[in-house]
This record gives C-alpha cells, sequence and structure tokens, in this order.
C-alpha cells in the first residue's frame, strides 16, 4: 500500500533532504503554515504568461500536498481538518492571485484623482475574495484525501472544480486559470482542441503536483509511479501537439487583406472629446499608411480594422467625423471599429449606452453592429445591488459613461456579418478569456451562421507595460485552438495579432508601438474541434472518473 509522508514520518526519522523539507512544510503551523502557503501561490503564479516556467507550479503544488498532509485533525476530527485545509487554500489562493494579477492596478493610476483609494481593493481586496474558490477547492481536496498517491488525484478534482466555478459563478473570471500552464506552449497547448481550458487545467494540476510523492522515504511503486505516470501523460500530449500541427502555414482566404491599426493612445487627459480631430486624424492617417514600400494605402487592403473604444465620442452620431471616414475608404472598403454607441431613448426613459463593434463603409453607411454581452464589473458597470449606493457616494465605473454600459442582449447575440469576410464570432476586450463562450448559441431565428474567425478588440491601454496585455492575448490565443478557428486581435496599446486556427502566431505589432499590421486572414480548420461540439463534456467526464476513483481509494483504505 502507498503512504503519504505523514504515515512514514509516524514510524520513526524521516531522511533524505526533499523527505526532511517535506516534513518541515507538513509540520509547519499557525502563521508560519499561511505565510508557507502565501509564497507557495505566489510562486506558482510564475508559470503564467509571459513567464511559462512549469516547474515553478510544479513546487508550488508540491508545497500544497505536503500541507493538505499536514492538516491536523486536532480534537475537532475531520472537520478540523477540512477547516485548517481551506485556510491554507485562500492562503495559496490569495498568493496566487495577488503575484498573478498585480498589474490591474494600474488601472487604477490612470484617473488616480477619483481612483487611487481603490486601488488596494483591486490589487488585494479581488484576489482575496476570489481566493475563497481555492478554500473550497482545498477543502473538497481534503475531504477526498487518502494516503498514497490518489491524493494527487483529490487535488486534481478540488482545484479544477474550484478553476470551473470561478470562471462562471457572479459573471466569472477564468483570468490565469491553471491550465494555461500548459496553454502556452504550441504542442501541449493543441489539448484544448479536444477538452478545452479545463481539460488542461485538470491535466497541469495532476501533472504538476505528482513529484510530491517523491518526498516519501521507503522506495515503493508509490514514490515513483506517480511521477512515471506525470511524465507520459505529459509527454503524451505533447507528442498529440505534434501529430496536429501541419507542417506548413495555414492556407489564407482568398481575396481577403486585412490592416489592423495601432494607434497606441494613452488612457490619459488627452483622449477627450474636445480632442476628437486629432485622434480621427491619428486614425486615419494609419489606415492609410503603407506597410511596405511597394504599397499605397488604403487601396491594398480590403478590410480596416480599429481597436476597441477607438473614439472618446459616439461616431455614429457625429455626421462629420463620418463624412470624413466616408471620403477616406474608397468604394467597396470596410471599417470595423470599437465604438460606444447610444441606443435612441424612448420617451421618458435615459438613453443607453453599449460597448459595440461598428462597421462603415462608404456613403457613409452603417452595417451589422454587435454590442458587448460579458461586461466589466466596476470598469463597464456597476452591479445592480451596489449601483444606487455607490452613485449615492459619487463613486463610478471606470469608463466615464453615464449610467454605465448597458450589456448586449445574450439571448439574440448572433455572428457578425461583414461583406467580404466570412462570418465574425466578434468579441470586445476581455470577452475573449471565456471559454465556450466565443460561439453563439442558438436565437431564437434559429442556429447561427458558422464563424470562420474570431475578432477580438480590445484597449490594454489601462494596464501599460505590464504582464496584463501579454497573458490577455495568451488566453485569447487558446480560444482559437478551442474553436479551430484564426483570430483577429486589434488592440489600441498592443499586442495585435493575427493567430492561426492552431495557435500559431502570423503577424503581430508589439507592446506600446504604434503601427499598422497588413496580413491575410487565415483559413479555419475543415469540420469543428471536439471542444466546440461537445465544449466541457471531457472534462466533466475525465473529473467525474477522478471523483469516482479517489472515493473508491477512500473506501479500500477506510
Amino acid at each position: 500500500m502507498t503512504q503519504t509522508l505523514a504515515d512514514r514520518a509516524a514510524r520513526g526519522p524521516v531522511t533524505g533532504p526533499l523527505a526532511v523539507l517535506a516534513q518541515w512544510v507538513m509540520l509547519t503551523a499557525g502563521w508560519r503554515r499561511i505565510a508557507v502557503a502565501m509564497a507557495a501561490g505566489a510562486l506558482g503564479a510564475l508559470a503564467m504568461p509571459p513567464f511559462g516556467l512549469f516547474p515553478a507550479l510544479v513546487v508550488s503544488l508540491g508545497v500544497a500536498v505536503w500541507l493538505l498532509d499536514g492538516a491536523a485533525t486536532g480534537r475537532r476530527g475531520n472537520r478540523g481538518a477540512v477547516g485548517a485545509a481551506a485556510l491554507i487554500g485562500w492562503a495559496w489562493g490569495f498568493g496566487y492571485l495577488t503575484a498573478g494579477l498585480w498589474w490591474l492596478g494600474s488601472a487604477f493610476l490612470v484617473e488616480a484623482d477619483e481612483f487611487l483609494w481603490a486601488l488596494p481593493l483591486g490589487v488585494l481586496g479581488l484576489p482575496a475574495v476570489l481566493a475563497l474558490f481555492y478554500a473550497a477547492g482545498f477543502a473538497l481536496a481534503r475531504i477526498l484525501w487518502t494516503r498514497g498517491a490518489t491524493r494527487i488525484l483529490a487535488l486534481g478534482v478540488g482545484l479544477s472544480a474550484c478553476e470551473w466555478l470561478r470562471g462562471h459563478l457572479f459573471t466569472g473570471f477564468p483570468w490565469n486559470t491553471l491550465g494555461m500552464a500548459l496553454g502556452q506552449n504550441l504542442w501541449p497547448m493543441q489539448g484544448a482542441a479536444l477538452f478545452g481550458l479545463y481539460g488542461l487545467t485538470l491535466l497541469a494540476i495532476v501533472i504538476a503536483a505528482a513529484p510530491a510523492t517523491l518526498a516519501v522515504a521507503d522506495t515503493t511503486r508509490g514514490r515513483y509511479g506517480p511521477v512515471v505516470l506525470a511524465a507520459l501523460a505529459l509527454a503524451a500530449l505533447t507528442g498529440l501537439g505534434a501529430w496536429r500541427l501541419p507542417a506548413g502555414a495555414t492556407p489564407n482566404v482568398a481575396g481577403v487583406r486585412l490592416r489592423l491599426v495601432q494607434p497606441n493612445l494613452n488612457q490619459d487627459a488627452k483622449f477627450r472629446p474636445e480632442n476628437r480631430q486629432d485622434i480621427l486624424d491619428r486614425y486615419l492617417e494609419l489606415s492609410d499608411r503603407a506597410a511596405a514600400p511597394d504599397r499605397t494605402g488604403i487601396a491594398d487592403v480590403t478590410h480596416v480594422i480599429w481597436p476597441e473604444s477607438a473614439f472618446p465620442f459616439l461616431i455614429q452620431r457625429d455626421p462629420e467625423s463620418l463624412a470624413r471616414i466616408a471620403a477616406a475608404f474608397p468604394a467597396g472598403k470596410q471599417l470595423i471599429t470599437g465604438a460606444a454607441r447610444m441606443e435612441t431613448p424612448v420617451p421618458g426613459e435615459a438613453p443607453r449606452f453599449f460597448n459595440s463593434i461598428l462597421t462603415i463603409t462608404a456613403g457613409p453607411k452603417l452595417g451589422d453592429v454587435y454590442d458587448k454581452v460579458h461586461l466589466v464589473p466596476f470598469g463597464e458597470y456597476l452591479p445592480g445591488p451596489l449601483d444606487a449606493t455607490l452613485r449615492a457616494l459619487r463613486i463610478r465605473q471606470f469608463v466615464s459613461i453615464p449610467g454605465g454600459f448597458t450589456a448586449g442582449n445574450r439571448e439574440t447575440q448572433r455572428i457578425m456579418t461583414v461583406p467580404g469576410l466570412p462570418p465574425i464570432a466578434a468579441t470586445i476586450c476581455y470577452e475573449a478569456i471565456f471559454p465556450g463562450a466565443i460561439v453563439p448559441g442558438p436565437t431564437p431565428s434559429g442556429p447561427p451562421p458558422v464563424p470562420g474567425l474570431i475578432l477580438n478588440l480590445t484597449n490594454d491601454a489601462w494596464f501599460g507595460d505590464t504582464p496584463g496585455p501579454r497573458q490577455h492575448l495568451a488566453q485569447a490565443r487558446l480560444r482559437a485552438i478551442e474553436e479551430g478557428l484564426p483570430l483577429v486581435r486589434d488592440a489600441n496599446t498592443g499586442i495585435s495579432a493575427v493567430v492561426d486556427p492552431y495557435g500559431r502566431v502570423t503577424a503581430s505589432l508589439p507592446l506600446g508601438v504604434e503601427g499598422v499590421l497588413d496580413a491575410g486572414l487565415p483559413a479555419r480548420i475543415p469540420g469543428r474541434t471536439p471542444y466546440a461540439r461537445f465544449g466541457d463534456l471531457p472534462f466533466a467526464l475525465a473529473w467525474a472518473g477522478a471523483l469516482l476513483w479517489t472515493l473508491a481509494a477512500r473506501r479500500r483504505n477506510a
């Protein structure tokens, strides 16, 4: 029978550097245990983009296993162990999220006169709240805990469940989900086409935690077996990815030439309605800029794309600006742009504003529109229960729109239609981080057209030159693999990129530069990926199988 370090330590001295370290971690108590858990969680953040240090997650989760091994039962029995595990989980999650999301504080400095007071709430308060998911995950793992290698599966069951819940409850926030540790390297990330981000999450947790069993002092199958199995799983995932990737470049869609405009406009006092003409001048000059000596400007491309929140004014209600755009774009050329949009109010009601994607052609004519569905709480709107109270205190959301943005209708969300392009699965800003939410489901009028690309317009200027924009691109890139669709991502300050349906970046502009990116549109993969067809069902089946295995092991060891 395999065993934990605690079983072995009870029989006598533990030898070997790794075993001694593990025993020290296991026996920590009080504030030292909390500090060790926080430090381990913070170290795990180095496995996320842009660092991608998977060994950091191995150490981080190894410490988590030893801490759970040492969760004392005391006089309160198993209830005390579960409570201790929840506290360990909260501390681990707080360290992990604080180290991975500290850059959110940059947004509070853009208008420091209004929001500096709230900076601690964003940098420490949000991780403290989200860490409750990890508390629940560690508690569930401890409930399932058993002797031997099966406890690694118990940790996988608990943590992957909490990550799924973090991505769905209370509007969801699946940023830096643990599966991103495997979702950066081109070969392992291909697994997302089969079982999505949460399937990668379960795998990442089990693979990274398996080496913790090496601390068992006795040389038994239980010491090396989990590590061998984890190595085989990682090798299989990598081999699958190498097999799935085509040797050559993905062919481009015929007749499509894109120009992505990255204006690099800072989110500062210059981005004001009174500067509308200067801002529009900048966009038009960049749109007509030749990207190579043998090109002459807009005439070389079929579609020009501008990022989210391109204007500090309502472009569709500004005839002069629309006329300037129409004059700059020859007939047949399409402009796709992010913009705030106001819906004409019903008499007696306040106007509603939307964060939208607009299409504009010569004329000028307004074409298809997409309204952002998944808004950012406190960034684009104030949550309903807090709205009246916060406004009474003269606290507003970050985006200065009267009353905040209104969410698009989730039930009628549809694929965008733009002449000359395949059907578009449109996303704005962090909508691209939600697995399974990229392609809308059936609407009252029937199933939507099958999309040919993911379009993501974003404005990461709020976060400057920090890991935030790099993490954002990495997560959007994984959506391309999950759905088998190319990704076209235009960001105000970068990183703008075109990504093929296998996650390969075919063209990009770096963070913090002004420029244009001319590129073809890679074709989608033939058919649909398993994840596009079945969503999180493969993950759910794997999770249920792991749960049943741990329950069976507990019964055998009872």
